[in-house]
């Protein structure tokens, strides 16, 4: 792996960056999802999801591995809470499992998962740490993918029925909501690409779950809104890259990337604000509003969320080819370039994150943006009881700088959440890359606070990073 350029930090120097200088009111957090943390995967009612099918095929997932354990989170939630608060988050984002709540998907819902959910939001509050709950983060219910799932037009009652579970049993304390997680990603790289659960590897079954995503974020999103108490906010979140040619000034590698960020960037955001789908750029979509789209569907698809979040780890290098006939184009990986990437094979470039905040930010009636997820997978270091990642530090440090620097450009960025608070089963790629703040000994299931989750506190708690080890420890020494 390259090493790291020295102009890592293009826009503030982290040495002055501080928490201070977003201001009052500013979110600080870190996300995590349900599959990817609880474990728990039979336990007290809880039904099979996609993922617990994905991980069972043969060469799904790296090295074989699964997520029936995982971080054991839903037996550990106290520890990890007390963790985040010692380090200083004002904020955490996690979302609810599906079939943990409702393992046929429908129907009668289990209690007992439902009541999880609620000693969570009440720990989390108990650490005054504002829960953020995301309804649908990747984990169908194997019971409705049966049924069709995302290509299932019925999928969009299913989901807005579900969010209102949640938002019954939940909406009285919790005043951050996100309807779906990155749904490009789930639909993309699940029926599109066959890398992800339910690994299906079909352009028909692509577009029939894209469009019912779509519409399902929009109706979801009126779902909560209908029985939320005023002032809560309701928003979804948006997977995205900032995106160049391959070769600047080249008609062909231009126009593919144009295609791909109609593709990538634009294809869920543009409808929530009525502006239809990308067809001029993207022609195949013409057979999607032929064959899926419903009449009453362009007004259905519209939605006035309250914020928007925006999940950004890299920017993508875009060429021409001749072989995709959905873009016309395809990404050159960072390895190809010779630029410094990450465990995950993506380019280290923090300006990203800035890039696609003006991206969004540029729409008319765009709503507040929180950066919802962003971090970076590198290898830890692990010596005399600590675990050192330099590369993850100067990547979070560079990120915020971007941060700061849109916010100090007008734009409306009102939050930060690092990908992730623990170490955790990452999808396709399993244990092996690890994006947390706090590493994990799946072994063992000790955690154990990184240098970046350190400097993350220090600079959160503007103390010392004595100070916050002290805290960290003082708290973990209470509950074990």
């Amino acid at each position: 792996m390259p090493d790291l350029p020295a102009a890592f930090y293009p826009a503030t120097s982290p040495s002055s960056l501080s928490s201070a200088d977003f201001g009052p009111g500013f979110h600080w957090g870190a996300a995590s999802a349900a599959y990817q943390i609880e474990g728990a995967w039979q336990c007290q009612g809880k039904g099979p999801s996609i993922w617990d099918d994905f991980t069972r095929r043969k060469k799904a997932i790296r090295n074989g591995e699964h997520a029936r354990v995982a971080c054991d989170f839903y037996n550990r939630y106290e520890t990890d809470l007390d963790l985040a608060r010692g380090l200083g988050l004002t904020d955490y984002r996690f979302s609810a499992a599906w079939s943990r709540v409702l393992p046929e998907g429908t129907g009668a819902v289990n209690r007992r998962g439902l009541d999880f959910y609620d000693r969570l939001v009440d720990a989390c509050l108990e650490r005054d740490l504002r829960p953020w709950v995301t309804v649908y983060h990747w984990d169908l219910p194997s019971a409705l993918q049966a049924r069709g799932g995302w290509t299932n037009r019925s999928v969009v009652g299913w989901l807005s029925d579900y969010a209102q579970i949640l938002a019954r049993r939940l909406g009285d304390r919790v005043q951050n909501w996100m309807v779906l997680n990155e749904p490009m990603v789930f639909v993309g790289a699940g029926h599109l690409l066959g890398v992800h659960a339910p690994g299906r590897r079909h352009l028909g079954a692509f577009l029939a779950a894209a469009h019912h995503a779509t519409l399902a974020q929009a109706e979801g999103g009126r779902a909560l809104r209908a029985l939320l108490p005023d002032g809560a906010q309701v928003g979804t979140t948006f997977s995205c890259s900032y995106l160049t040619p391959h070769r600047p000034g080249n008609g062909y590698d231009e126009a593919a990337t144009r295609r791909a960020d109609a593709l990538l960037n634009r294809f869920f955001v543009e409808p929530v604000l009525g502006l239809g789908y990308p067809v001029a750029e993207l022609p195949a979509l013409r057979w999607l509003l032929e064959r899926y789209q419903k009449p009453g569907d362009e007004q259905r698809l519209k939605f006035d969320f309250d914020f928007w979040g925006i999940q950004n780890y890299t920017r993508e290098v875009v060429k021409f080819s001749p072989w995709l006939p959905l873009q016309w184009a395809t990404l050159v990986p960072a390895k190809q370039r010779g630029v410094p990437y990450t465990d995950m094979g993506w380019e280290v470039y923090p300006e990203s994150v800035y890039q696609m905040l003006k991206q969004y930010s540029a729409y008319p009636n765009a709503p507040k943006l929180i950066v919802t997820e962003s971090g970076s997978a590198f290898p830890d270091v692990q010596a005399g009881g600590f675990v050192h990642d330099q590369q993850r530090r100067a990547y979070l440090q560079a990120a915020l700088g971007q941060v700061l620097r849109a916010r100090r450009e007008g734009v409306d960025v009102n939050g930060y959440f690092a990908w992730t608070l623990t170490d955790n089963f990452e999808w396709a790629e399993g244990y092996g890359p690890r994006f947390g703040l706090i590493h994990v000994d799946y072994e063992t299931q000790q955690r154990t606070v990184k240098d970046s989750g350190l400097w993350y506190g220090d600079f959160l708690k503007g103390s010392s990073a004595d100070s916050v080890v002290r805290d960290v420890t003082s708290s973990v020494s209470r509950i074990l």
